[in-house]
């Protein structure tokens, strides 16, 4: 089973980032997430992916109006709900906590995403709502005490500064030892490189797990290396980024040194979701033997596919 835990389709172009072209729906994610996509020599497809808003578009602007915090986040999460209700057996649900929509605001929306929409994922983004991790202790500890208590993943920008070192989450990550954190990107971005920091975090502390998007294919293999294998969990940050790069910088490590490392194929799978569907309560599935399996798994979910569009084209016609 293959999951993205990075992806933010949208109705509307990030108003951060201000990527050019049409806004990348979540017709759009699918059909980029159906691949196919090559992993030694077998044709795959994405199973799943956790979805959420552009952070650009979790921000208040002058556009906005007159809006309560609580209006602000239903209104920056609705796409989302929208997303994971049309395609249930595709996308899932990650919110967005952005605190200064009010800490207490936040908190009862991250309960109630869950329970009523199925959320299993919260990502905190310190650079993009501007605060410092290791200072704004009472605007965070609303959200961790409410993922604690519900069993929530919580994935944490991490990269740049001055806001998204990862290590200034440690206070944090620490106080909170039952909540499992990811720290997305590997701890790199346009704006730094902290590779080395989320690696020697996962590695000294049990709840801290590394999200492969934007890490160097160097670097990736010498900490496969060390690191347990329950660590790492593939992303793509998708867009901007194109998945398969992100696909095929976890299968170079099948290959031989010093490129690779001789890696099987099931410790693979685990990267590229097994792991994933374990720590949110699904089934993990092992790869495809061979070529002719793989080619018959993604002909059956096309046809599953398709149905589903049927159905859904008919219930709206109703």
């Amino acid at each position: 089973m293959i999951i993205d835990t990075s992806c933010y389709p949208t109705n509307l172009v990030d108003l951060a980032w201000r990527h050019d072209g049409e806004p990348f729906s979540g017709e759009r994610l699918i059909e980029v997430m159906d691949g196919p996509y090559f992993i030694n020599g077998k044709p795959r497809r994405i199973d799943k992916a956790f979805i959420q808003p552009p952070q650009g578009n979790t921000i208040y602007t002058w556009t906005d109006g007159e809006r309560s915090g609580r209006e602000s986040i239903d209104d920056y999460m609705a796409y989302t709900v929208e997303m994971v209700q049309k395609y249930p057996d595709r996308l899932l649900g990650c919110f967005v906590y952005n605190p200064r929509c009010g800490p207490e605001n936040g908190a009862e929306a991250i309960e109630f995403y869950a329970k009523e929409h199925g959320f299993k994922m919260v990502q905190l983004q310190a650079n993009m709502h501007a605060y410092r991790p290791d200072r704004a202790l009472d605007w965070l500890r609303p959200a961790l005490r409410k993922c604690a208590d519900l069993g929530l993943l919580v994935k944490l920008h991490t990269g740049d500064g001055p806001y998204s070192i990862p290590s200034e989450w440690y206070p944090l990550i620490r106080e909170f030892p039952s909540v499992n954190f990811i720290m997305a990107h590997f701890g790199v971005q346009t704006g730094g490189v902290y590779c080395f920091e989320p690696y020697q975090m996962a590695l000294d502390t049990p709840n801290v797990y590394c999200e492969s998007s934007w890490c160097l294919q160097s670097r990736i293999v010498e900490f496969a290396k060390v690191l347990p294998t329950h660590k790492i969990l593939y992303g793509s940050d998708t867009p901007p980024n194109e998945p398969g790069m992100w696909l095929r910088l976890l299968e170079v490590l099948c290959h031989e040194p010093p490129q690779g490392l001789n890696l099987d194929e099931d410790t693979l799978e685990d990267y590229l979701g097994n792991n994933l569907a374990r720590m949110i309560g699904l089934e993990p599935s092992a790869p495809p033997r061979s070529v002719e399996e793989a080619q018959a798994y993604l002909k059956q979910h096309a046809g599953a596919a398709k149905q589903h569009a049927g159905q859904a084209d008919y219930a709206g016609a109703r």
